[in-house]
């Protein structure tokens, strides 16, 4: 199991910043992607950004491009979330998950939930227009 505590949650307004950070503990060198999801309310889980543990290769959704960046500091365990011209739209809670995967997803990071395993508890963004 990984355990995953996610921060960086906040308020702000229309085109301003935030950065989300998790810590992951336990089995984490079993995790070979880490991603960001986000769910507002009435609205299904949907992925954000993902990135692999060991090439640093992403994805990212399209709705957030040129806006948001992943980085990780695998010496730290902890994943980051750096989010830049936010919008009122970005406003939901943001969930950090892990993976294990197959061999396919070094090549091709998954943005589907059930391709995850582990999930934090969750971090609220709240953007304000």
């Amino acid at each position: 199991q990984v355990q995953l505590v996610e921060s960086g949650g906040g308020s702000v307004q229309a085109g301003g910043s935030l950065r989300l950070s998790c810590v992951a503990s336990g089995y984490t060198y079993r995790s070979r992607f880490m991603g960001w999801f986000r769910q507002a309310p009435g609205k299904e889980r949907e992925g954000v950004a993902v990135i692999v543990a060991g090439s640093g290769r992403t994805t990212y959704a399209d709705s957030v491009k040129g806006r948001f960046t992943i980085s990780q500091v695998t010496a730290q365990n902890t994943l980051y979330l750096e989010m830049n011209s936010l919008k009122p739209e970005d406003t939901a809670m943001y969930y950090c998950a892990a993976g294990a995967g197959s061999w396919w997803h070094e090549y091709s990071p998954p943005l589907k939930t059930d391709d995850y395993d582990n999930w934090g508890q969750g971090t609220q963004v709240t953007v304000s227009s």
